[in-house]
């Protein structure tokens, strides 16, 4: 399974863009996973339920299983956090897991930024942002630093470019400079189709 970081502050669109992002790719046969790191305290779960009760009375995993989906919750309870290979490792096998967060991994991003946010780039101080993903023309060093993937908001057309090119059109889908092969289905995940 590869890993690919989307990665920016608050507020600059990363669920918005991965929205969009995750049906392209499953469109095209890939099967997609998600990792999120969240900063603040996170609960699936809801006072009164059965399953809540029993990890509140001291349950360390609580599996949870119904008609369309099941989640495991693990309580940590004072515990670190686990690092991302050992949350990568209790995945079900998948072509490409997406991951927000986990800011100092040590694999490729995407950075999304908006100029109405007015806040600097992530890039250069975050490890592996190989493009930016931008609504508009990216702050000085950032405009020198990895490729660059914009959005005309108005016209609904890509663009691509790199510190060095011109602006040239693209396919209605972006391609990540720098990112390395493509992602095909592994034969396992076309087989099960």
């Amino acid at each position: 399974m590869r890993v690919f970081g989307i990665a920016g502050r608050s507020g600059m669109g990363k669920t918005t863009l991965l929205e969009r992002l995750v049906p392209e790719l499953a469109s095209r046969g890939l099967v997609v996973s998600l990792v999120k790191h969240s900063h603040k305290a996170i609960d699936i779960d809801r006072p009164g339920k059965d399953s809540y009760r029993l990890r509140e009375a001291g349950c360390v995993e609580v599996l949870l299983l119904g008609h369309e989906r099941w989640a495991l919750m693990h309580e940590l309870r004072g515990a670190p956090e686990p690092p991302l290979d050992a949350l990568l490792d209790r995945l079900q096998p998948c072509d490409l897991v997406l991951v927000e967060g986990f800011k100092n991994g040590d694999f490729p991003k995407l950075e999304v930024w908006r100029a109405t946010q007015r806040q600097p780039t992530l890039w250069p101080h975050w490890p592996g942002i190989v493009a930016i993903a931008s609504d508009g023309p990216l702050p000085a060093p950032a405009a020198a630093g990895p490729a660059r993937l914009a959005s005309t908001a108005s016209s609904g057309a890509s663009r691509s470019r790199t510190p060095r090119q011109s602006r040239t059109s693209c396919s209605a889908t972006p391609r990540i400079a720098g990112a390395g092969p493509s992602i095909r289905p592994s034969a396992t995940h076309r087989a099960s189709r």
